[in-house]
């Protein structure tokens, strides 16, 4: 186990190491330039990923009084989904809580590891067609997603690497959280 826990350790060190810093800042530019609300989808540990985003750009910076992001994770209602996977497909769930509701000022943020999930897709999809900025977070090789985002934080990985993949997206977060607290 020891052996294990150092190679992975050094697998997020290097990883982390080769981080995108431009994205980073890019991220940062679009969140302080919105004037619309931010949606944020994922799928398993990706929608984990999604609700602390919006536990800490929202309530967490709200509560410090330092920013009032409108942010919502589209991942969060367990009955609003599987209602939506019940009744017209797994793949419209994201899609049918924006439809008819984002706006060309918002923002969707979309985290995938594989960046080939059909929900998040078809969600990005028709954010771009709707004109709003689109986020993307992935990893392996980025997938549909890297392509269709107009700023992307990728983790360039071996397929199937998600604990590393994951773990650099929740950095991601902490990181963006972390630089709004130390201006404050």
């Amino acid at each position: 186990m020891k052996a294990f826990t150092k190679k992975y350790i050094a697998k997020l060190v290097d990883t982390l190491k080769e981080s995108d810093l431009d994205s980073i800042s890019k991220i940062v530019d679009a969140l302080d330039n919105t004037k619309g609300k931010i949606y944020i989808i994922g799928n398993g540990g990706s929608a984990a990923t999604a609700s602390h985003m919006v536990n800490d750009l929202g309530a967490g910076l709200r509560r410090r009084g330092i920013k009032s992001f409108d942010v919502e994770s589209l991942s969060d209602n367990t009955p609003v989904c599987s209602a939506l996977a019940n009744d017209i497909g797994y793949k419209n769930i994201f899609y049918m809580q924006l439809k008819d509701r984002i706006k060309p000022e918002d923002i969707l943020i979309a985290i995938s590891c594989s960046g080939n999930s059909k929900n998040i897709t078809k969600a990005v999809k028709y954010a771009k067609k709707i004109g709003s900025k689109v986020i993307g977070i992935t990893g392996f090789d980025g997938g549909k997603l890297k392509k269709q985002s107009d700023i992307n934080f990728h983790v360039d990985t071996d397929a199937g690497e998600y604990g590393i993949v994951e773990d650099m997206h929740m950095i991601l977060n902490h990181i963006i959280y972390s630089y709004y607290i130390s201006k404050a």
